[in-house]
């Protein structure tokens, strides 16, 4: 499994789960730091014995090293590019073992491309995560303890001593926010760096290893094809990065913007941390739990933890009522009670603050202490936006000037079926060509018209730079953006891009004739259950460059088949 992805919205729900999963990548980065200062020492003992008789121990030790490292990415699939990164450090050390057997001259320009490239990114990159990391421990300790006091405040205390309380608790918890997020996006910036920063001067020493050696010159040229490869493979992956960049930290920027009301995606109707009020002999205390509640079973959960770690077995209880608690009768604010099966008496809880209180209570069918009326809000009804042919006339005979988008709301693929078992790229065109006709006819009509006009882009990408990479890269987030935007969803855009890439590649065979139905179609596992591809997916050449997106092109409706057709193309790369 690769590493867990960090969504920006969990910094406010600060869960054990989300602790875990950061700790994860603290775990790999400092991996990550230890194989650098490895590599350094290593790569410097190397430099040194070139001059010496030791020069052959030092190679096997470096070459050692390139061979039991293995590349952590972030998401459940890789890419091409990804899997050939991944590889290249095991293909240099099988190039070291050769180059070393034909040795006859010397290198002297290592350090340069080598070590100093190497030891920037693991000060630069890697440092600064170490002290994102200190600013992030430091602001949740303060803040831990800041809340506690607050909620400690009497609530018979003056109202403008209460509000001038909240208005200071509010901008200690934005500094608590900002650090988390701050944090996560460095930590997850460094973990997507590495995979070109780390292996570019790597690739460099090699290249210049080759000039110093007796038959350097039969040795480069057996190693060219491979490395203009990694290079088209690095530069994807750098362009993937610089895209998928923009798209996180927007999101973020988005996230920090968020009311202090919002509610993260979750599994669970509401989660969250609560003090629970637990009498004592000598009077009663407040203690911090995890807390979370599944409407549908109504079961409550109330974990005790320490340092964000779960501490001991949680606590299950059905939910049988819940009630707010008037301010008159508790010297606490935020604060409401439970009644549940399995105790007598009831349960008073402590929220983080009224806009916390009322999400509980929602999520709880809470009640007013005195008689009080709920109406449930009236839902808009999302309008679909659906082709016909006045709109495919439209676009056929406007197309052509290069000059117009057609916009409408963006989705993302639900299904995420396995696709894995087709290696074979003419197996992956074959089930994509049969995804195609499960569209409705001017659904696929519209889809037609787009890719036939990116197809004839293409065909002059010597003069518009306008490769099919590039169209895919532009096009493939658009035609399948994420209706929930994640920074898992974000990761995923690479898929996306290659999907569009086999559309525009195989326009006239896909459109232009009737699919093989005897390709059985994928189908969707609810969660992926075998280990990542071994085996490279086939892209188109050409450079790539990180482009600013177009507002997504609706093909189908959100409930109709043809939605989960052309989500299924997106899905099969997955």
């Amino acid at each position: 499994m690769g590493l867990p992805t960090l969504e920006f919205s969990d910094s406010f729900l600060d869960s054990p789960e989300f602790r875990e999963r950061l700790h994860c990548h603290e775990i790999e980065l400092e991996r990550t730091n230890r194989f650098i200062k490895d590599l350094i020492k290593d790569g410097n003992m190397l430099i040194f014995f070139l001059f010496f008789s030791g020069l052959s121990l030092a190679v096997q030790r470096f070459s050692q090293s390139l061979q039991e490292f293995q590349f952590e990415c972030i998401g459940d699939a890789e890419t091409d590019d990804e899997i050939s990164i991944a590889q290249s450090l095991k293909e240099f050390s099988q190039l070291l073992s050769t180059v070393e057997e034909e040795r006859k001259r010397l290198i002297q320009n290592a350090d340069d491309v080598l070590i100093s490239p190497l030891e920037r990114f693991r000060k630069e990159q890697i440092g600064a995560v170490k002290e994102e990391k200190k600013q992030f421990d430091k602001e949740t300790e303060k803040y831990y303890s800041v809340l506690e006091k607050h909620l400690s405040l009497s609530s018979k205390k003056k109202e403008s001593q209460l509000h001038e309380a909240d208005s200071q608790m509010s901008k200690d918890r934005q500094v608590f926010y900002d650090a988390s997020l701050q944090y996560v996006f460095k930590i997850q910036e460094v973990q997507e760096r590495k995979k070109f920063e780390f292996v570019e001067p790597l690739l460099a020493f090699l290249q210049g290893l080759f000039t110093f050696y007796h038959e350097g010159y039969e040795l480069a040229s057996e190693f060219e094809p491979y490395k203009q490869q990694l290079q088209f493979n690095l530069q994807n992956a750098r362009n993937n990065f610089e895209s998928t960049r923009a798209e996180v930290e927007r999101l973020m920027k988005r996230i920090r913007s968020a009311e202090e009301d919002f509610k993260a995606p979750s599994c669970f109707t509401m989660e969250g941390y609560l003090y629970i009020q637990e009498k004592r002999p000598l009077g009663s205390v407040w203690t911090r739990y995890y807390c979370t509640y599944e409407k549908g079973s109504q079961m409550f959960t109330m974990s005790n933890t320490e340092n964000g770690v779960v501490n001991g077995t949680p606590e299950m209880f059905k939910l049988r009522s819940c009630v707010r608690r008037k301010t008159d009768s508790i010297d606490k604010r935020f604060c409401f009670d439970i009644e549940v099966v399995e105790r007598h008496g009831v349960i008073t809880l402590q929220a983080l603050s009224e806009a916390n209180r009322r999400l509980w209570m929602e999520a709880m069918d809470g009640k007013e202490p005195i008689l009080y009326c709920f109406f449930k809000m009236t839902e808009y009804d999302r309008h679909n936006g659906y082709f016909n042919s006045v709109w495919i006339e439209f676009a056929t005979s406007y197309i052509v000037c290069h000059a117009h988008y057609v916009t409408s709301e963006s989705y993302l693929s639900v299904l995420f079926p396995c696709f894995t078992e087709y290696d074979d790229q003419k197996y992956r065109v074959r089930a994509i060509h049969a995804l195609v006709y499960k569209l409705p006819e001017k659904n696929r009509a519209m889809l037609d018209v787009l890719t036939n006009h990116l197809l004839k882009v293409s065909s002059h990408s010597d003069q518009n730079m306008m490769t099919v990479s590039n169209l895919g890269m532009i096009f493939g987030p658009t035609l399948l953006r994420s209706q929930e935007e994640t920074v898992a969803a974000m990761m995923n855009i690479k898929f996306q891009n290659i999907v569009v890439e086999i559309l525009i590649e195989n326009h006239h065979k896909i459109f232009g004739e009737a699919p093989d139905l005897s390709l059985p179609l994928p189908q969707a596992p609810s969660s992926r259950s075998t280990p990542r591809r071994n085996k490279a997916i086939c892209l188109s050449s050409g450079k790539r460059k990180a482009r600013l997106y177009p507002p997504a092109l609706c093909l189908a409706d959100n409930d109709s088949e043809s939605l989960c057709s052309l989500q299924l193309l997106y899905s099969c790369y997955s």
